[in-house]
């Protein structure tokens, strides 16, 4: 393994190009430089620099030991900084999944506010969707879940709180059968025409959906953006947040319409695990239980305006 010193002598040596000007910028004897590089030569038994130019250079050999040792000590570095960072109770990195209904852009400015603390703690942030989201948390691809639906389910040590209602809208375009149906609309009408759907993420169980009715014709998609975008142009219905799509909504691009069976609001939470515990985990959860944090969590922002 090279010294810290040995590494400042190679790249000296390669960015000078000369042994009394690497004395120079090391503050050393040219001497004392020289003896330092015939020692590495023999401690590695290869020949490390081309002496046979005016310009000093490393060889192949020693351009591969250079650069190989400082990734090495970069690595040596950065593990010495997360094993502080660790002593110091800040976990070795944070993952956050959020329900797909929670937009991202919600969320930068909490991460924003999280990188300035300097805690040093990488941040891995990705979504699933309804199901998939307390999976994610019970097998251990989450430490903390955000915008997750339905009822905490059973999971060992599992906490949870309450983030807020996400309140729903049936909404078709105006070129849609449906626009110009007589409300309010029965389920029976509904189940005529193609329900557009958010795929469920969930791996090792059945995935679940809403506002489907047995029979029924489904298209899924993979957001909730390619959802609206598919009601938009007609090519089924369904249940979209009312936040998302107020616009839409004012400017005609989609028609509401009141149904038989209205919705009811989906409960929102936070979830974690009680048996994991860490200083960064502790700030994310301190910020969500601030109701005015947790009410755009919820309800978003229009990305359609």
């Amino acid at each position: 393994m090279l010294s810290t010193e040995d590494l400042a002598l190679l790249e000296a040596i390669r960015e000078t190009g000369s042994l009394s000007r690497a004395a120079v910028r090391l503050g050393k004897a040219p001497s004392t430089v020289s003896y330092a590089a015939r020692q590495l030569e023999e401690r590695f038994d290869a020949l490390l620099f081309d002496r046979r130019r005016y310009r000093l250079q490393l060889t192949a050999a020693g351009e591969l030991l250079v650069n190989e040792a400082s990734r090495l000590m970069e690595d040596v570095s950065r593990l010495t900084q997360r094993v502080q960072q660790v002593a110091n109770g800040w976990e070795s990195r944070l993952w956050i999944v959020t329900d797909e209904l929670v937009e991202f852009e919600n969320l930068v400015p909490l991460i924003q506010e999280f990188d300035a603390l300097g805690s040093g703690v990488p941040l891995r942030m990705t979504h699933e969707v309804l199901k998939g989201v307390w999976e994610a948390l019970r097998e251990g691809r989450a430490d903390l879940v955000i915008g997750a639906t339905n009822e905490p389910p059973a999971i060992p040590s599992l906490r949870w709180m309450q983030l807020g209602e996400m309140e729903w809208v049936f909404a078709v375009s105006p070129k849609h059968p449906l626009a110009k149906a007589k409300e309010p609309i029965s389920r029976a009408t509904v189940t005529q025409h193609r329900a557009i759907v958010v795929a469920d993420s969930a791996r090792t169980s059945e995935g679940r959906t809403y506002g489907v009715s047995s029979g029924q014709s489904v298209m899924a998609v993979s957001t909730m953006r390619a959802k609206i975008l598919a009601q938009c142009a007609g090519l089924g219905v369904g249940w979209l947040p009312r936040h998302r799509v107020d616009s839409l909504l004012k400017n005609g691009t989609l028609v509401e319409k009141q149904m038989a069976d209205p919705r009811e609001p989906n409960v929102l939470y936070a979830g974690w695990r009680g048996d994991q515990d860490g200083r960064a985990l502790n700030w994310w959860l301190e910020k969500l239980k601030q109701p005015s944090l947790a009410n755009r969590l919820v309800q978003g922002i229009d990305l359609f305006v």
